[in-house]
């Protein structure tokens, strides 16, 4: 049977485009690899993507040179967890803290890991995971 080999790009949509690319790019330090007025896409490492859609903006075909790109949208708090080291932990702890960020929630998981958990600006729960959280990670 044929194998999927890895998710490629997360989506989260949002109210407000540059609120959101300003949480991205200036707490989460993430890079922009290519941006509209419908949406920002960000290099989150090994080969992923994250993509924040504004709200409504998806609800028709796309049609670029290469083929089409069917509607899409999300409603309501979504969660997406991103991989850190373990001794970045403090730094990210610091970093959010600095920029306003709360942190909601703090877990030890049984095989080590370490899961910070905040929002971004439209009520996303983001989580910082440390390796221990799964047995892939």
């Amino acid at each position: 049977m044929a194998k999927l080999d890895r998710v490629i790009e997360t989506s989260l949509y949002v109210n407000d485009l540059e609120r959101a690319a300003r949480f991205y790019e200036d707490v989460l330090g993430l890079p922009a690899l290519t941006a509209d007025s419908r949406f920002r896409a960000y290099d989150v490492g090994w080969r992923s993507v994250l993509l924040i859609f504004l709200r409504g903006a998806t609800l028709e075909t796309v049609h670029m040179p290469g083929g089409t790109i069917p509607p899409h949208d999300g409603h309501g708090p979504l969660h997406i967890a991103f991989a850190i080291p373990a001794d970045e932990l403090p730094d990210w702890e610091q970093r959010l803290d600095e920029h306003g960020v709360g942190i909601e929630g703090r877990t030890k998981w049984a095989r080590g890991g370490v899961s910070l958990y905040f929002r971004d600006p439209d009520r996303h729960l983001l989580e910082l995971a440390t390796p221990g959280l799964w047995p892939i990670y």
